[in-house]
């Protein structure tokens, strides 16, 4: 009786599905919106004249034979004008094809397939669609997994009709309504409305559930009280069945189905709110009981029964997430198990052990930087359950935090947990020097130079009382005293920068000595000396190539992309930062940008000199509303010229010319700001000052050939609400209102302009 809002692409690829299978099962969690998705689809079977429909619901069948009987009843009902009838001889007869809705199957599979497997043979015109939180495991079956409404944009910005294009926001305003005709989205409430869409997975059920509390509490309340959202999303429909009247029940229901392990595994995995891989899971809930070599299958069992969702890590790997309400449950019923602290104390011992190497290493190996990226969620909620103690082991994961911050180059929380770690931790801890060392970086990137270099002096000092010295890590905290001390204007920075060099040469570090000659090549630039700086950069730059993590790299690349600068050679320099940009093939829309802003804003400073000062304005505009001030790995000195080449840049050009680019930079997203800087590099657009990245142009070639946004986004292995936001991009940037208009925009361009890269995907569109 309520309306059905969004599932547009998702009903057309079904569509399709449907007429190449006789089985399509779709799955999903409680409450992803399965039945109403397959009963829609349904009746638009049934409008079109394509064929009969029955309707099956099976959740309150206790048993196998219930349902059993139930599906046999469908297909022999008589006098039903949208039912299947049984014919003469007792075979099923219809002058059009059938279509059979099995509705909540996951607790009767095996009397489902018995039937189906009987009923196919004899029925070469029925056609089934089976929802489920699994598939049924039947020859030929095809199996489609239903996710959360389309969310609003990640970063918060948009206006109101930008929220409305987000399914799950639609729906809660909808459903509001229905409740209390007073309310609307509004400027105020917008910004509560998009978290607690986000917050609740765009799941339907979550959505109606709360939107049935506005008439009681504003969307900012309700949002506040989701940290307890299974007492507070309680009130569904009246004629709903029981596992649909409250967000719990819906997902007690696949949780009672799960077998003992894999209910304990379940309740483990609780604990990682960033995701997990097989080791992580293996390691929060091996025990007597559970041998590490059950957690795969466990974790696909978990997978099929849609509690676990996969997501591929970003070197490919296979990675899970849950739901956040899901993990809610979860969570509870760890801790109702009495299972909490154990599982924790696991957890802590197995990511000590990948933060060792940080502690082993003057300069932290590559493979663990991406490890500690990849577990950095999972690492702030541990050291939350850390704080409340004095457990030595938190000043190692608090650095190694702060590492996974710099890398990624913004400063987060790890600045306030590392001073708390070192709050409650005693004054004699091995990894105090680690800490304080982590703290005098994020106090530099801050800007605070001066309790920079305190902070990194009493590592030092803490570090070479240590009777028994450790010479790699005494060069890493005399590298932070060098950084700081040079951000402060010390000449004392390069006898710090050559103690370094002289360690590390006589522990073999290669990586160290490489990147302790690249700052020594920044001290020289500084005094002028351009000659002996490019000596140093050629020393080092094949050393942090073959064997340095991305970061100390781009560190070089852009200090090699300055000297170029310095001798007026801009190819070279825009090839220099374009190799700083780094992979960018994982960049999120709610990305950082600071590892990539020394590139960025050596591109505009190269823009600039070439006279392309609108390109030059839009990357400046986008680095800084994206905040990549990037404080540490840009000397002091290629600030000031960065401040030169803005304002060159804008006495340029007309003031309305200046405005509307430094508009369209802040307009780009993190990913669009990288696509877009390396589609202009000198000699390599065709179009210039082009508006669309390589990627956006890949999209609409896409949505030009007719395919749904979940079709692009398994064309190019995105996310669905990333297409969905390069889709939004290309029509505000080109003006167009749907993908009606961007398809017969591409058409058009496709014709009037011959491509000039045969093969490739959107390469003929220039804007």
């Amino acid at each position: 009786m309520s309306s059905f809002i969004g599932r547009t692409d998702e009903l057309v690829e079904l569509k399709r599905l449907l007429r190449a299978t006789r089985l399509l099962t779709l799955t999903g969690p409680g409450g992803v919106g399965k039945t109403r998705l397959a009963w829609e689809m349904a009746a638009l079977e049934q409008r079109g004249g394509r064929c009969q429909v029955s309707l099956v619901e099976l959740g309150s069948a206790a048993t196998g034979e219930q349902a059993r009987q139930r599906i046999i009843e469908a297909l022999a009902s008589a006098g039903e004008p949208h039912v299947l009838t049984v014919g003469a001889g007792g075979a099923v007869g219809s002058d059009r094809d059938r279509l059979l809705v099995l509705d909540n199957c996951e607790h009767v599979l095996d009397a489902c397939g018995r039937a189906l497997s009987t009923l196919f043979p004899r029925h070469p015109g029925l056609r089934v669609v089976a929802t489920s939180r699994e598939p049924l495991r039947l020859p030929g079956e095809t199996v489609y997994s239903v996710g959360g409404l389309s969310l609003p944009d990640s970063d918060g910005g948009g206006s109101l009709a930008g929220l409305l294009r987000s399914d799950a926001v639609r729906l809660f305003v909808h459903r509001a309504q229905a409740v209390s005709s007073e309310f609307q989205l509004t400027e105020d409430n917008a910004v509560h409305v998009a978290a607690l869409c986000a917050r609740l997975d765009g799941l339907p059920l979550a959505l109606e559930l709360a939107a049935g509390l506005v008439r009681a509490f504003p969307p900012g309340e309700i949002h506040h009280r989701l940290d307890d959202r299974f007492s507070l999303l309680t009130c569904g429909w009246r004629t709903a069945d029981r596992r649909h009247q409250s967000l719990r029940s819906a997902i007690e229901w696949s949780y009672d189905l799960l077998t003992s392990q894999e209910q304990k595994l379940f309740r483990s995995l609780s604990l990682l709110p960033g995701g997990f891989g097989p080791d992580a899971a293996a390691a929060v809930a091996t025990d007597d009981d559970m041998p590490a070599s059950a957690v795969p299958r466990l974790l696909a069992g978990l997978e099929a029964k849609s509690l676990i969702v996969p997501c591929a890590g970003p070197t490919g790997s296979a990675r899970f997430r849950m739901l956040e309400s899901i993990r809610c449950y979860g969570h509870e019923r760890l801790r109702a198990e009495g299972e909490e602290a154990r599982a924790y104390e696991r957890l802590v011992d197995w990511m000590a052990e990948l933060a060792r190497p940080f502690r082993e290493a003057a300069l932290t190996p590559a493979r663990t930087c991406r490890v500690l990226d990849e577990e950095r969620d999972n690492l702030t909620c541990l050291l939350q359950w850390l704080s409340v103690g004095s457990d030595p082991r938190q000043l190692l994961l608090a650095g190694a935090l702060a590492l996974v911050d710099i890398n990624r180059g913004y400063a987060g929380e790890s600045r306030t947990m590392l001073a708390g770690a070192l709050e409650r931790t005693g004054p004699g801890a091995g990894d105090r020097s680690i800490a304080l060392c982590m703290q005098a970086l994020l106090t530099a990137w801050e800007g605070d130079a001066g309790e920079a270099v305190h902070l990194a002096l009493q590592a030092v000092t803490l570090e070479r009382r240590r009777p028994h010295r450790r010479d790699h890590l005494l060069c890493r905290l005399l590298l932070v005293l060098s950084l700081a001390r040079t951000q402060r204007g010390d000449q004392s920075s390069r006898a710090d920068l050559e103690e370094c060099v002289e360690i590390s040469h006589r522990v073999g570090d290669r990586v160290m000595t490489g990147f302790c000659l690249n700052l020594l090549a920044w001290q020289l630039l500084r005094g002028g000396d351009t000659v002996q700086a490019e000596r140093l950069v050629d020393e080092a730059l094949p050393i942090l190539r073959g064997e340095a993590n991305p970061v100390l790299l781009r560190v070089i690349l852009h200090t090699a992309g300055v000297l170029a600068l310095e001798r007026d050679d801009l190819d070279a320099a825009e090839a220099y930062f374009d190799e700083a940009l780094g992979d960018t093939d994982h960049v999120s829309d709610t990305a950082h940008l600071g590892a990539a802003g020394p590139a960025l804003w050596g591109l505009a400073v190269s823009a600039v000199r070439s006279g392309r000062f609108e390109r030059a304005l839009r990357l400046f505009a986008a680095v800084e509303r994206h905040g990549a001030s990037a404080a540490l790995v840009i000397p002091p000195w290629f600030r000031a010229q960065v401040e030169e080449a803005a304002a060159t840049a804008l006495g340029a050009l007309p003031k309305a010319r200046a405005e509307g680019a430094l508009a369209a930079g802040r307009r780009l997203g993190p990913r669009e700001i990288v696509d877009y800087a390396r589609d202009g590099r000198r000699g390599t657009a065709p179009g210039g000052d082009d508006p669309l990245s390589p990627r956006e142009r890949e999209v609409i070639a896409l949505v030009a050939a007719g395919l749904t946004n979940r079709q692009i986004a398994a064309r190019l292995y995105l996310s669905v609400r990333t297409v969905e936001t390069h889709v939004r991009n290309i029509r505000n940037t080109l003006g167009l209102r749907s993908r009606t208009h961007v398809a017969a925009w591409s058409a058009r361009r496709a014709q009037a302009v011959p491509t000039h890269a045969e093969g490739k995907a959107g390469a003929g569109f220039v804007a």
